[in-house]
């Protein structure tokens, strides 16, 4: 995928972009031993996974990302690319509780969050807690449900929390959200608005694996019985380390030359004439959150500007809309992005 050079023109340059990036002046040091455990603990989880999936190590990048920071993702990616096994293998790691809802047009909200129902025995209602009382949701298909179920869902992301018939219901943390969208079929489906996209904090797109990726995928699944790859991950922390793992990311050190850059990047484009909507506040802010945990997972306790750029793609790509001159011309969001990225300097160390 290659960016279009005509189209760096079409952003702002970046406020005083000579301006030297630096490294925090002072790291606390008690925090020396945190970031180990939290990298030590990364580490664990990348190697258990790759042990399932394969050939798809920039998207466990991005979910471990997305996850560390907090957010929800949305998945894109054709039908049998293992977006299901991803979540399940995920759960295993932490020995957390993983659920699955499949989105069909006839899906009601209380499918989602629950409802209390009669219960003839007792003479009393009962509650019955749905899917969403878990630690890792796939949403699949979201795009099939009408859009009612769709923000009871996105409510629940919001807030992490259920109301039912009055009585307020706190998910346990930690809680993600994996929806995914099948790019090739869209009869039938209900487009998520762009407000409601904007809560996801990536879009991450899952293709193809290489050919020697594929072959072992095929060999193993061959070979072995249903599942039983997954059963096979070993769990290396609890719950209660990835809440503490996030509170972690959340204290990684942004300094301001960093900051802007990430906010000249979500600035760009809404100003670049290839782009009809731009990203929001929001954007930024998920930049941000991101650059964090890109600095988390390569065991660092402060972002760089090569942070904020690795998550510029899967943050900003289902935040903008193209012109319909630049959508009808052949290029992409991903390409204009690109031009964009290019285009607006980075801080220099």
């Amino acid at each position: 995928m290659t960016s279009d050079p005509n189209a760096a023109s079409d952003s702002p340059s970046a406020p005083d972009a000579n301006l030297l990036w630096r490294a925090p002046a002072e790291t606390p040091p008690p925090a020396a031993a945190a970031e180990l455990q939290l990298s030590s603990l990364i580490t664990q989880m990348r190697h258990e996974i790759r042990q399932v999936i394969l050939g798809q190590d920039t998207v466990i990048e991005q979910v471990l990302a997305a996850f560390l920071a907090g957010g929800h993702v949305l998945l894109e990616g054709k039908p049998g690319l293992g977006k299901t096994y991803l979540v399940t293998t995920l759960a295993r790691t932490f020995g957390g509780v993983s659920a699955r809802i499949q989105f069909t047009p006839d899906l009601m909200p209380s499918d989602v969050t629950g409802f209390r129902m009669f219960d003839m025995k007792s003479q009393t209602f009962q509650l019955r807690r749905g899917p969403v009382f878990t630690h890792l949701l796939l949403a699949d298909e979201i795009n099939r449900a009408p859009a009612k179920t769709q923000s009871a869902l996105l409510e629940v992301m919001q807030e992490r929390q259920v109301t039912i018939d009055g009585e307020t219901l706190h998910l346990e943390p930690p809680f993600m959200t994996l929806a995914t969208q099948n790019p090739i079929e869209h009869e039938g489906t209900y487009p998520l608005p762009e407000a409601q996209l904007d809560r996801f904090i990536m879009k991450v797109l899952i293709d193809y694996p290489d050919h020697e990726a594929e072959c072992e995928i095929v060999a193993r699944a061959a070979a072995e019985c249903p599942g039983g790859e997954v059963s096979s991950i070993r769990c290396v922390c609890g719950p209660a380390a990835i809440v503490a793992g996030q509170l972690a990311t959340a204290a990684v050190q942004v300094v301001p030359e960093v900051l802007a850059y990430a906010v000249a990047l979500t600035q760009a484009t809404r100003d670049a004439r290839a782009i009809a909507l731009g990203a929001g506040t929001r954007g930024a802010i998920s930049l941000v959150r991101i650059g964090k945990a890109f600095a988390a997972l390569d065991g660092r306790d402060f972002v760089i500007p090569d942070d904020i750029k690795r998550a510029a793609l899967p943050v900003l790509r289902h935040r903008v809309q193209l012109t319909p001159e630049v959508a009808i011309s052949g290029q992409d969001v991903d390409d204009v992005l690109l031009a964009i990225i290019e285009s607006v300097p980075a801080p220099r160390q």
